[in-house]
Order: structure tokens, then C-alpha cells, then sequence
């Protein structure tokens, strides 16, 4: 160690570890490999780096193996849970972390990470430095003073002399206390009967344990005097327990604590493997200088260079695109450039509405366009990019049709790679390539220091732009050549064809009444108002009612009602927490109701009329098609996913989706698809039995389970078969269902039972399912669709659990996205065969709604019942409800 060090930051590295894996969430790569806790400590890491900047500093860990505490007391925290499996692996994850960021590390066998930091304390003290502690550990307040203070990361608390005196009187007397209290997690026995506050009374006192034993008679209370005299050398073992070694003799300690640079391809790699990409870029935006250019990248602004560029292009057969905008927005974004590739490292960027210093020397925006447009119009040329559905949009709205459309390169990824993280460009870069993309934040700046594209300078326009296009070339000729047998089928037949039908359905966009949404935001506001008067004087006080912590107290301390465990937040408040409590008191369905209303209100009846395109007068939804591990499309601005579909409010959201003048909406919604699909997959004859016949599956089913000839089931035994209809493809188990049907667990297991040995072939099937996933960590669609189950392989037993549910409900949920895929391709390609005005503008799960002219009802009303039914040949029929409506409510 230097002569002197000024301040020095130890960080307890072992409490870390356990802190960061219980505030993350269960995380894990694409491969299985558990990594949540490595990432909480690393994100620890960095926050005391990048606030701190400490010149000196060592993180300390406990070494494997006994301590001279076990030998003291072999009963030493004997107590404590074995380690989470899940957790083992990560340990050594953790500590390479710390090796690649060059961060001095301590650890030695006999001693505990808490002595060796007392160790190092000491020694900086002597030196005339200053600590700082970064833990919570309470044995660690042992150590506070004026030169030396705790600093809790995770709480933004400052942990000082006055902080420590206030819960134990002071440093000196922390050991004293817990020599009394004892300490129930490292089974430090202390004296029976004294806990914590009494033991710090006592302490108060007597000055020292030493003293209170001296003069235990003087104790009030006859049990407490006699737990002193007969615990008394428990006492004192406790103490010495709790007392930390500060002499520790240092065999391996580095000889400059100083943090060095990281050690960047180690670093790079590890990142890599544990699949942090966002952490992969902060470290090479605050460790690095911008990335450079990785080709041969020009700057087109002159009318020969962009002849060149056009018979270049041409002349290549095929080429990578991206445009740079104004707007994230693809019908409001205007053109700032358009950059092309034709081989890795040879790209161009193209601009057009750049404003900044240099942007006199651009070609006019006409020009350029119009040289461009029988390129970009051309189908013979094939053209290739990210996240096309964009780009599509942007250049229509320009007046360019985009034609001969190749390939995407996000859905490429999508299908190859079910398990990444992400699929942008930056990601797929990192990932494939092994290059970090220059970071949008690099070129126009972040914050209020942000300018727009349009402003940044035209070099530095052209080195990120066409990086973005030279990139996207090179992850085509990657990708494209995996794409093999069904994969490339469900690429080029499905996936890519509805790329086109999705930007047609985004472009086109759904009308919606702006004035009934008004009146149902005045009406939702008045019931709310209602709800809340009503919550507040059955609470007997008024508080805020979107306040966790305020809604916590009422419940569970006023109102004292049934309660889980208490988070250093307050009480959970989540939906499963209240919908469990609904019986227990009338104020708990009130809160539900009012959170319900609320949340529509400001998701649907507010927002929509804002959303409502200026130009259009129509809301234009995003599809997305490479998000769900499924295979389902998911939806963004709006979310028009999660419309509650039962509820009188969602309906009334509902009617707000409207057809224009001389239109109606069709509905086309599949009966009980996945329930069908599993009828398929599993080959269960007497489920394809009942769909053949035409039956009600969940009326056969209750018959069936409940020994009584189906026109005798009673409505409640039909609910019931259907939750176990249902239940059994989401793998509920009998804790569920019993919780489902607010049955015992046993009479739910009995239900079970009696489907599986009714329908054999689904749990076979179940069981297959969970073997695949096992073997070679994803299961397949009817299409061929991989879905990855990266979790199965867990060591911790609810994960797993998931994984293994998740195993059977991917390709029965997966199966029936891509037959709806299937349908809305071969409904649209008739529709413009047909000539016919009607559009498709919407697909929700299983529906997909049209707007129709009156005058095409009948054809359109056959054609998409012919393209739905006979989308993809099952071993039962597929049966489509068609509804029509003036609103989407009334159509459904």
C-alpha cells in the first residue's frame, strides 16, 4: 500500500453479492446462464465509480472455507439457507467482472470479509487517511468514526457517527449490544429474552456487557437478572463473535490500491457472454473514444457522385438502405438522408435536409429523390434492411414506393435467434459482427444539449449513417445463408409478406371518435371521484389513493386486513396482493374498481384523441413482429392489446373505434384456436372429436370430468371445465386452479387427474414438450417456429417451473399466431387481387378487424372466412365468428 492513500472506499463485495441477487429479478442469457446477480453488482460497481470517483479502493470478499468464528463456535451461522443454486455460478462471474475492470480485490482463508476491512481501516488510519465503508452491514458500524463512514449504494444513505449513535449509542458500543441482542442471521446466540432495544437500554446503562454483568442485580425484572447470570459466558463468546478482527495479517494485498484501466478485450468478452449489451455500450461511451468508421464511407453531394451511386447500385443487383429522419414517427418523420450498401466496408450516405454550417453543399431533396425513385421503385432490384417496416413508410410518405423488398435483417434475427435480448441494429452488430455501432447519443448529444439529425455536420452524418447500412449488409450475408428448411419457409411465406401487410394496416391507421372519448373521460372522471369518496370513508381517512405507500398504511395498519411481508417500500399493493384480499373487506374491490377506471381513462379515453395523426385524422397503432417469444404481434402507440374485452368499460372504449361514412367493421375472432391447436399437437382424439362435431368443448369436457350427460351440466361445472380446459395449456398446477376456482388444492388435483386420464394424449404431449425444451432449449410451431425456453435447466425451482409451462404453452400459443399470420397474408394478397377497397386494420390476439364499404360486405364477409378457415390444414376445422358494427364494440 502507498504511504499514504487520502480516502480509500472498501467495498464489502460479499454482502453485495447477496443484495444484488435479491433486487433483480430472476435474469439469465440467451444460453441459460443465470446472471441477475452479476448484473446488480455490477451496476453497484459502477454507481461508486461514476459518483464517487474514489483515487483508492478494493473490494473485499469472503474466502471459502472455515474462520476462526467456526472454531470458536462451530454453531457459527450453521443456521443460515444454503446458498440459491442459481446463484453458485455467479460467483466467480462476479469476482472476473472485477479482474476485467481492474478493481484491486481482497480476500483471505480464516477471515472474514468484515475483518478484513477492519483490517484495512485501521491501517488507513494510521496513515492519516479517511474510509469509506460501502456496505449496510451493521457489524460493520463497529468501524464508524469521524475518519471513517458507511455508504449504502442501493439506499443513497450516508451511514455517520451520529447515525450509529442514534440506533447503538455509538461505535464503541455496537459490539456490546449484540453481544446481548445476539444476531439471529449469523446465529450469534446473545441472551435469551433481549433483543435489540432492551439490549441498547441495558448498554445505555451500564456502559459495557462487562459492567452489566458485574452488577446484574441492580436489572429489573427477576427472568431477565437470571438470564444474565446463566447466559453470561454466552454473553461474552457472543462478543467476541460480533468483534472484528482488525489485525488481520494481509498476505496478498495488492500493492497499490489504485483502479486501473479496465482491462478492455476481457471486459469486452465477459460483456458479451453474459449478453449485457446496454452495459457493453456505457462502458465504451465512458471508456472509450467515440468507435470510428469501420469502412470506406463517402459523403454524396454532388449530381456525378450520385449518377455513380445510381448505376453502382444498380449494377449490383442488390442493396442495404436506411433512412435518417426527423421523427420517430414514420408518417409525421421528414427525410434528413438515405445512406446504401453494397459489401462490407463500402457504403454511402446520401443527405437531403440537413440545416447545419456545411449543408449548402447537399444536393436538393428533389433532385436527389428523383434520381432515386426508379431504383427504390424497381422489383427486380432486391433491397435489404432494418426494421423495414420504418423505412418503408418514411420514403411513401416522400412519395417513393419501396419495391423488390429482400429481406429484414430484424426478422431475420428474430427467427434465427429466439432467445436474444434484442434485435436492434447495435445489438446484432455487437452480437455478429463484433463492432460496437456508433451510439445516436455520440452524434447529436443527449440531454438539453441534443440537437436533431438535420443539424449534425455532414461528416459526422456519413460516418453514422452509413455504418448503419454498411452493417445491416453484412448481418444479411450472415444471416441469410442460416435460414434453412422450415425457417426459411416461415421467412419468406409468412413473416416477410406480412411485413407488408403491416406497414399497409400502420400506413392506413383506424378512425376513432374523438368526441364520444370526451364524454367517456368526463364519465370515467365522475365515477372515479365516486370511488374514491366511497374508499375514504370506509377507510376513515383521506389519503392518496395512488400512493403505494399510503394505500399500504390504510390497509394493512389501519384498517389491519391480512398482509404479506413488508419491503423496505412499505406494503405490496400489486393487483394479485388486493384480488386475494377482495373477501376480506368492501373497500379492497372499490380500490380494484377505482384503479381499473383510472387506468383506462388515462391510457385510452385521454391519450387517444392525442395520438390522433394531424394529417390522417386516424390513430396509426405500431405492430410489432419481433417482440413476444411466441410469434404474436404486440402493438405500441397505442397498445390496443390490452382493452379489457368483458368489462362494460372496455366496451365503452371500444365503441370509440369507429367506421368512416359508408363503412361498416367486420370482426373475425377464432373460436378457441389454441385449444384446437392443442387437439392437433397433442393428437387427442377425443378433443378433435368434439371440435369435428361441432360440440361445446367446454360442456363435453364438465360431462366428462363430472359423470353426467352434457345437457345436464350445470353453468358452474362448465366454468369449471373451462379453467381446466384452458388452465391445462398455461400448465396451471392444482394450487392454482384450486386458487382459480376457490376450490381445495385437493378437489383441484382430483380435476386434474380425472382430464388427463380422460385426454392421455395431452399429457403425453406435455411431457414431450418439456423433454424437447430440456434437450435442446427451445420447442417448436406448427411452422416451424422456434421458441426459445432458455430457463429450463434452472437451478432455481419456480424459474424452471416457468420455463417448463412455458415449454408446453409456446407452440400451442406460437401455432396459433402463425396461422392468424397465415391468414392475414392470404387475406390480403385477395383483397388486391380482387380489386376491393375494404382493409384490414387491425389484428388483436386472435381477431382482426376490417373496414369494409358497404357495397363489399358479401365478398369480404366470404373471403375472409375462406382465407381463416383454410390458412393452415389442422387434423380439426378452424371456425371463425364474424360480427359487423358501426364501432369495433358493436362488431365483436
Amino acid at each position: 500500500m502507498a504511504d499514504r492513500v487520502d480516502h480509500l472506499y472498501l467495498i464489502d463485495g460479499s454482502s453485495y453479492i447477496y443484495r444484488a441477487y435479491y433486487a433483480i429479478r430472476h435474469l439469465s442469457t440467451s444460453r441459460g446462464l443465470p446472471c441477475n446477480a452479476v448484473l446488480g453488482f455490477t451496476k453497484m460497481l459502477l454507481k461508486v465509480l461514476r459518483e464517487q470517483q474514489p483515487a483508492y479502493l478494493a473490494v473485499v470478499f469472503d474466502a471459502r472455507g472455515p474462520t476462526f468464528r467456526t472454531e470458536l463456535y462451530p454453531a457459527y451461522k450453521a443456521n443460515r439457507a444454503a446458498m440459491p443454486e442459481d446463484l453458485v455460478p455467479q460467483i466467480p462471474l462476479i469476482k472476473q467482472m472485477v479482474r476485467a475492470l481492474n478493481l484491486p480485490q481482497i480476500e483471505q482463508q480464516g477471515f472474514e470479509a468484515d475483518d478484513l476491512i477492519a483490517t484495512l481501516t485501521r491501517r488507513q488510519l494510521v496513515l492519516g487517511g479517511a474510509v469509506t465503508i460501502v456496505s449496510s452491514d451493521k457489524d460493520l458500524m463497529q468501524l464508524v468514526g469521524p475518519q471513517v463512514r458507511m455508504l449504502d449504494t442501493m439506499k443513497d444513505r450516508v451511514i455517520g457517527p451520529a447515525e450509529v449513535a442514534e440506533r447503538f449509542g455509538g461505535a464503541e458500543r455496537v459490539v456490546e449490544v449484540q453481544a446481548l441482542a445476539g444476531d439471529s442471521s449469523d446465529n450469534v446466540p446473545g441472551v435469551p429474552g433481549i433483543g435489540e432495544k432492551t439490549a441498547r437500554e441495558l448498554i445505555d446503562r451500564f456502559g459495557t456487557l462487562e459492567q452489566l454483568l458485574a452488577r446484574c442485580d441492580e436489572v429489573s425484572g427477576v427472568k431477565r437478572r437470571e438470564n444474565l447470570r446463566n447466559y453470561a459466558d454466552q454473553a461474552r463468546l457472543s462478543r467476541q463473535l460480533v468483534t472484528l478482527v482488525d489485525t488481520v495479517p494481509l498476505a496478498d494485498l495488492p500493492a497499490d490500491l489504485r483502479p486501473g484501466e479496465p482491462d478492455r478485450p476481457a471486459l469486452a468478452a465477459l460483456l458479451r457472454e453474459l449478453e449485457f449489451q446496454q452495459l457493453y455500450e456505457d462502458f465504451g461511451l465512458a471508456l472509450s473514444s467515440p468507435a470510428a468508421a469501420a469502412g470506406d464511407y463517402r459523403c454524396v453531394t454532388d449530381a456525378v457522385e450520385l449518377k455513380a451511386l445510381v448505376a453502382q447500385l444498380r449494377a449490383a443487383g442488390g442493396f442495404a438502405l436506411d433512412t435518417e429522419t426527423t421523427s420517430l414517427v414514420p408518417r409525421q418523420a421528414e427525410l434528413v438522408g438515405l445512406s446504401f450498401a453494397v459489401a462490407a466496408g463500402q457504403a454511402w450516405y446520401v443527405p437531403v435536409g440537413h440545416c447545419g454550417a456545411d449543408a449548402a453543399v447537399q444536393l436538393p431533396r428533389a433532385q436527389v429523390l428523383a434520381a432515386l425513385r426508379p431504383l427504390l421503385e424497381d422489383d427486380r432490384l432486391n433491397k435489404v434492411g432494418q426494421n423495414l417496416k420504418y423505412d418503408v413508410q418514411v420514403l411513401r410518405g416522400a412519395g417513393i414506393e419501396l419495391r423488390g423488398i429482400q429481406a429484414d435483417t430484424l426478422l431475420q434475427s428474430y427467427l434465427l435467434f429466439p432467445a436474444a435480448r434484442s434485435h436492434g441494429l447495435d445489438a446484432l452488430a455487437l452480437e455478429h459482427c463484433d463492432h460496437q455501432m456508433i451510439r445516436y447519443e455520440e452524434v447529436v448529444g443527449s440531454g438539453k444539449a441534443q440537437k436533431p439529425f438535420a443539424a449534425v455536420s455532414l461528416d459526422e452524418a456519413s460516418r453514422y449513417a452509413a455504418e448503419d447500412a454498411d452493417f445491416t449488409w453484412r448481418l444479411y450475408q450472415k444471416f441469410d445463408p442460416l435460414l434453412q428448411a422450415e425457417l426459411r419457409r416461415l421467412f419468406e411465406q409468412v413473416e416477410m409478406p406480412l411485413l407488408h401487410e403491416l406497414i399497409d394496416m400502420e400506413w392506413h391507421g383506424m378512425a376513432i371518435d374523438c368526441d364520444h372519448l370526451a364524454a367517456l373521460s368526463a364519465e370515467f372522471q365522475q365515477q372515479i371521484d365516486a370511488l374514491q369518496q366511497q374508499i375514504h370513508q370506509l377507510a376513515g381517512t383521506a389519503f392518496n389513493l395512488n400512493s403505494p405507500k399510503q394505500l399500504g398504511e390504510v390497509l394493512f395498519e389501519t384498517l389491519a386486513l391480512p398482509h404479506g411481508k413488508k419491503t423496505k417500500t412499505g406494503w405490496s399493493t400489486a393487483v394479485d396482493v388486493l384480488t386475494g384480499l377482495a373477501d376480506a373487506h368492501p373497500i379492497v374491490a372499490l380500490i380494484l374498481e377505482y384503479r381499473s377506471l383510472a387506468k383506462l381513462k388515462g391510457t385510452y379515453s385521454d391519450s387517444l384523441p392525442r395520438l390522433v395523426d394531424p394529417a390522417s385524422g386516424r390513430i396509426h397503432s405500431s405492430f410489432n413482429q419481433a417482440v413476444t417469444a411466441t410469434g404474436r404481434l404486440s402493438s405500441s402507440e397505442p397498445n390496443l392489446q390490452n382493452i379489457p374485452i368483458r368489462s362494460e368499460a372496455g366496451r365503452r372504449i371500444r365503441q370509440a373505434f369507429i367506421a368512416p361514412p359508408g363503412h361498416l367493421l367486420l370482426a373475425a375472432d377464432y373460436s378457441q384456436i389454441e385449444l384446437r391447436v392443442m387437439a392437433h399437437l397433442a393428437d387427442e382424439p377425443h378433443l378433435q372429436h368434439s371440435f369435428a362435431t361441432d360440440e361445446d368443448i367446454h360442456r363435453r369436457t364438465a360431462s366428462e370430468l363430472f359423470g353426467v350427460f352434457p345437457e345436464l351440466v350445470s353453468d358452474e361445472q362448465r366454468r369449471r371445465a373451462k379453467t381446466i380446459n384452458f388452465g391445462v395449456l398455461y400448465g396451471m398446477g392444482a394450487f392454482s386452479l384450486a386458487r382459480e376456482l376457490g376450490i381445495p388444492t385437493g378437489e383441484a388435483k382430483r380435476y386434474i387427474d380425472s382430464y388427463f386420464a380422460r385426454y392421455p394424449a395431452v399429457l403425453r404431449f406435455i411431457e414431450q414438450q418439456k423433454q424437447l425444451a430440456a434437450a435442446q432449449g427451445y420447442v417448436t410451431t406448427l411452422l416451424g417456429r422456434r421458441c426459445a425456453v432458455a430457463d429450463i435447466h434452472s437451478k432455481n425451482g419456480q424459474v424452471r417451473s416457468q420455463a417448463e409451462r412455458n415449454a408446453v404453452n409456446y407452440p400451442v400459443q406460437g401455432s396459433a399466431a402463425d396461422i392468424i399470420k397465415v391468414a392475414m397474408v392470404g387475406v390480403g394478397r385477395v383483397l388486391r387481387q380482387q380489386g376491393l377497397k375494404s382493409r384490414m386494420v387491425l389484428q388483436v390476439h386472435d381477431e382482426l378487424l376490417f373496414e369494409v364499404p358497404l357495397a363489399e360486405r358479401e365478398a369480404v364477409e366470404a373471403l375472409v372466412r375462406q382465407q381463416m378457415e383454410q390458412a393452415v390444414a389442422l387434423r380439426v376445422p378452424l371456425r371463425v365468428d364474424l360480427g359487423w358494427g358501426r364501432n369495433w364494440s358493436e362488431a365483436h
